[in-house]
């Protein structure tokens, strides 16, 4: 198992909007996502920056990227696009974070 965390930037007065539209999210997204090995997926919202923090546990890296060709992750990046920082193709604008501390 791979522990990846990230964080994207949300934009001013879309966090609730951010909250409904994760509440749930895509049960053909949550499927997706899960066939390609995620598991333990958590976002977290800091409410002084908007930055929010992403946590999930995978099984490999190369099946993580692949999510990303999919069109259920396309359709919800266009749909989330509004909310938050986006790149050209509409995927989040996201910092990886590289692990310094674990503990079990």
């Amino acid at each position: 198992m791979i522990r990846k965390a990230f964080v994207m930037q949300l934009h001013p007065g879309q966090e609730s909007t951010y909250v409904e539209r994760h509440s749930p999210i895509w049960p053909e997204l949550e499927s997706t996502l899960k066939d390609h090995g995620v598991s333990n997926y958590s976002i977290f919202l800091h409410p002084e920056t908007l930055q929010l923090f992403g946590y999930a546990e995978i099984e490999d890296e190369a099946q993580w990227n692949a999510i990303a060709q999919t069109r259920v992750c396309r359709e919800w990046w266009s749909h989330m696009s509004d909310l938050m920082e986006t790149n050209p193709d509409n995927s989040p604008v996201s910092t990886e974070l590289n692990e310094t501390f674990h503990m079990d």
